[in-house]
């Protein structure tokens, strides 16, 4: 089975709804993952806009290790939330699709690590991309589109 990244929040492709946006709720949609590598001890989510430069929209990571696993919807502002970093809107958790204008791609990257990361305070995705680099051992990608009705 592949390593697979899905939400049941929107199709992969597909337009984010508004509750997950800046225009909306701005929560974080929910997240299902199957066939990860048994071997996974953890996992790293960075979310990110390369349309605007690989603008950097949530960091979680250290979330459990599994064969398969979810996030539900609202997670990063949840009790018991993920292990979050620093976002380029300089928050830590998530914040939702905000294109100045037009058509922006997102791109939730699910790494599939050997190890728990050892990062102090709020990492950057910079950051828990370099600690991740030689623990990685899968990685599942999942698409949207946002486009800002004004």
């Amino acid at each position: 089975m592949a390593f697979t990244l899905t939400s049941p929040s929107f199709e992969a492709g597909g337009a984010i709804p508004r509750r997950f946006t800046c225009d909306g709720a701005d929560l974080s949609p929910a997240l299902a993952w199957e066939g990860a590598p048994a071997t996974a001890a953890a996992f790293a989510l960075i979310v990110d806009d390369p349309d605007a430069r690989g603008f950097v929209h949530w960091v979680a990571y250290n979330l459990a290790g599994s064969v398969a696993g979810r996030l539900a919807e609202g997670a990063a502002a949840a009790p018991g939330a993920p292990a979050q970093g620093r976002n380029d809107f300089g928050r830590i958790g998530y914040g939702g699709p905000c294109p100045p204008s037009g058509t922006h791609r997102y791109v939730f990257t699910l790494l599939a690590l050997a190890r728990p990361l050892s990062l102090p305070g709020a990492p950057s995705a910079a950051q828990v991309r370099s600690a991740a680099r030689e623990v990685t051992i899968g990685e599942a990608v999942l698409g949207g589109t946002y486009t800002r009705r004004r």
